[in-house]
């Protein structure tokens, strides 16, 4: 099957971009459509989830959203994630994020999967990762960087009550993760 673009540029662009094409593609049955199409474009993502071994905990982040605050959800318990930087690799990113976030040095993050967010709306695709840590590992403070008005909260989540809470979450990367962690640790 085959597609096509045309016309494409840019209807929004400031920190993020939107984007509008028309586009053809084949459909199943034969034929062609052809449409006019969206996609938001804001980059690469990571996202990692860390245990503790000591605590034997997921480390996640707690902060505040703007976009879940329509619904209510103004804040949002995570794993630590981050937007890859032009020409970065994704593990120098995470290893960046998870001690910008968190204040953990990481070595060695495992890639456990690729995905798109939400394929329907935008181009992102997220790289997620895994890692156990120590609490020596702990060497720096965390809580997010100034100059990107972060305010970030370490929350220890025991492992033991992952399954009783997943639901709870409202974050589709971090039940994700878990879910993962679940079925790894079975």
């Amino acid at each position: 099957m085959k597609y096509s673009i045309a016309n494409e540029k840019a209807v929004f662009n400031d920190h993020y971009k939107m984007i509008q094409a028309e586009v053809t593609f084949d459909t199943f049955d034969g034929n062609k459509i052809t449409a006019k199409r969206l996609a938001f474009e804001r980059g690469d993502s990571v996202a990692i989830l860390l245990v503790e071994k000591e605590t034997q905990s997921v480390l996640l982040t707690n902060q505040f959203r703007y976009p879940s605050c329509k619904n209510n959800d103004g804040w949002l318990l995570e794993i630590p994630a981050g937007s890859l930087e032009k020409n970065e690799d994704p593990k120098d990113c995470v290893i960046r994020e998870t001690m910008e976030e968190l204040g953990y040095k990481i070595d060695k993050p495992e890639h456990i999967s690729t995905f798109y967010a939400s394929p329907g709306a935008g181009t992102e695709r997220m790289f997620l990762f895994f890692s156990e840590v120590s609490q020596k590992d702990k060497t720096e403070k965390g809580g997010g960087v100034d100059d990107e008005k972060e305010d970030i909260q370490l929350v220890k989540l025991p492992i033991a009550e992952i399954a009783s809470k997943i639901l709870e979450l409202k974050d589709a990367k971090t039940i994700l993760a878990l879910q993962w962690y679940l079925l790894e640790s079975q």
